[in-house]
């Protein structure tokens, strides 16, 4: 069965690694009959700083609009990016600060600490590098791109479930891995996973 999908490559470099993961995905999903929409933030044109929080509204540039849309239109999102400090590359932490606002992916209730979730229906796949060793990011760091993704994020909005899939560490993988990871990625976009 076919599934519409929205892919958000977050690295600022569409020639990276993650750019290759995120065309890889791409590739095999359309091949396999699935509809896919494909946005590259390092191209997009927006300011990444939500400069009043939600006492103001910032109109938002033409291309996050178009975003949303395909957001609203997907049935499954799929994240590409690098784990940078800790947490997210700060292009897409402003992707999330300027796109995910109340009225589109939460909506606060009136006398209440609860709110909607306006994304429900909706699961997500991230597919994140790393230099971290994985084990040295679970036992000493506690895995907290996990957690600020899973839940503060998409949680947070309805999006469930959302798988995340870590390659690490890609400092010293060579090309033998490399391309191993990448076909484990098309595997995966075939499936519309």
């Amino acid at each position: 069965m076919s599934r519409k999908i929205t892919v958000i490559l977050g690295h600022p470099d569409a020639a990276s690694y993650c750019g290759a993961l995120a065309d890889a995905y791409v590739e095999s999903a359309r091949q396999a009959g699935h509809e896919v929409r494909l946005f590259r933030l390092g191209d997009a044109a927006f300011d990444p700083v939500l400069h009043h929080g939600y006492r103001q509204i910032q109109p938002l540039e033409p291309g996050l609009v178009e975003v949303q849309q395909a957001i609203t239109w997907a049935e499954h999102l799929v994240f590409v990016f690098p784990m940078w400090w800790g947490g997210l590359p700060a292009l897409l932490k402003g992707f999330f600060d300027r796109v995910f606002l109340p009225g589109f992916a939460f909506k606060y209730r009136t006398g209440s600490q609860l709110w909607d979730k306006l994304l429900a229906g909706r699961t997500a796949r991230a597919f994140v590098t790393m230099d971290t060793p994985l084990w040295y990011y679970t036992l000493f760091y506690w895995r907290p791109l996990h957690l600020q993704f899973r839940r503060a994020i998409m949680g947070f909005c309805g999006i469930t479930p959302t798988r995340i899939k870590v390659f690490a560490p890609v400092r010293y993988a060579d090309d033998a891995k490399r391309s191993r990871w990448l076909d484990e990625v098309r595997r995966v976009g075939a499936r519309g996973a």
